[in-house]
């Protein structure tokens, strides 16, 4: 009866880890994904920004001051220089990519 059991709680935890793999993130972890910065320039003719920031984990990049692609020069609506910001970079066709940007809260 024990080795039933233990052979049941090992399959419910291969399916749980199955399962877990294949569902969608949930918006709290997406926004655990976001990283911290200060955006110091907006330059719209080149659809690029520059931004001072902290760790950017999901890239496995340092601390630092570079410029950046925009997927979409909307990201930057209601954004000004010198402001605050979270913001998501993927690597997109080998070029890092601001592909989500918000005001800090």
């Amino acid at each position: 009866m024990k080795s039933l059991r233990n052979f049941v709680l090992r399959a419910l935890a291969v399916v749980a880890t199955a399962v877990s793999l294949v569902l969608p993130v949930p918006a709290y972890a997406a926004d655990a994904a976001l990283s911290e910065g200060v955006l110091k320039k907006i330059d719209q003719a080149s659809g690029r920004v520059m931004l001072a920031h902290g760790p950017i984990a999901n890239i496995g990049m340092p601390p630092m001051t570079m410029m950046f692609k925009l997927k979409d020069a909307a990201l930057l609506k209601s954004l000004k220089e010198g402001e605050k910001v979270r913001f998501r970079v993927e690597d997109i066709d080998g070029e890092y990519t601001v592909v989500r940007i918000e005001a800090a809260k």
